[in-house]
């Protein structure tokens, strides 16, 4: 059996994944998670085999909980569910050593199935994911395209400064460069133009 912890904010998603992945494969779950935080907790307490999450999910992300959970259990294995691969996120994952990549609309028998290869010790990446994230035109630079997201989530150049642990004035630089290569005049509309090209 391989045994996974579910984490996704859609409760129906998550409720059907969980009655029909045992029924897919020999596939235990041992707990569910509704945020980031709740992904971190649980899989800390319960350590799956593999843990399924989401990479958009409210408070702490995907990308979030997957950085945390690294530093607790380097070896933790991890796929990624994702409706859209945006320009960036997929190399972001495997930066962070998500070891597969699965689009959200996914029968459950294939998510089965990528579970089962991962629990393997082997790596999967959806094709149409793959396709997706591999067009990359985005000018930002992993620094400016972090500020931009917290930008975008509301927190001010000092806040920014402190959750992502870097000087104020460094982060008011990286602000400054990504308003410049999308030729806006605020941070704001800077955060909100790269949203709408998927770049956050």
């Amino acid at each position: 059996m391989t045994s996974v912890v579910l984490a996704d904010d859609e409760v129906l998603l998550r409720k059907a994944m969980a009655a029909l992945l045992p029924l897919e494969g020999e596939i235990t779950v041992l707990a569910e998670a509704q945020d980031g935080a709740e992904a971190v907790a649980a899989t800390l307490r319960h350590h799956p085999d593999v843990l399924v999450v989401d990479l958009e999910m409210p408070g702490v992300d995907g990308l979030g909980a997957v950085a945390e959970i690294r530093r607790a259990r380097p070896d933790q294995v991890i796929l990624m569910l994702t409706r859209h691969a945006r320009p960036g996120v997929l190399r972001k994952a495997l930066k962070l050593g998500v070891q597969g990549f699965v689009s959200k609309s996914a029968e459950p028998a294939h998510i089965a199935s990528v579970i089962a290869v991962l629990h393997q010790g082997r790596r999967w990446i959806d094709p149409d994911v793959s396709a997706l994230a591999v067009v990359d035109d985005c000018p930002l630079t992993d620094r400016e395209v972090d500020v931009l997201r917290e930008t975008g989530d509301g927190y001010s150049a000092v806040d920014i400064a402190a959750r992502l642990h870097l000087a104020e004035g460094t982060v008011r630089n990286y602000l400054s460069n990504a308003m410049r290569k999308t030729q806006t005049r605020t941070r704001h509309e800077a955060a909100r133009y790269a949203r709408e090209r998927n770049w956050l």
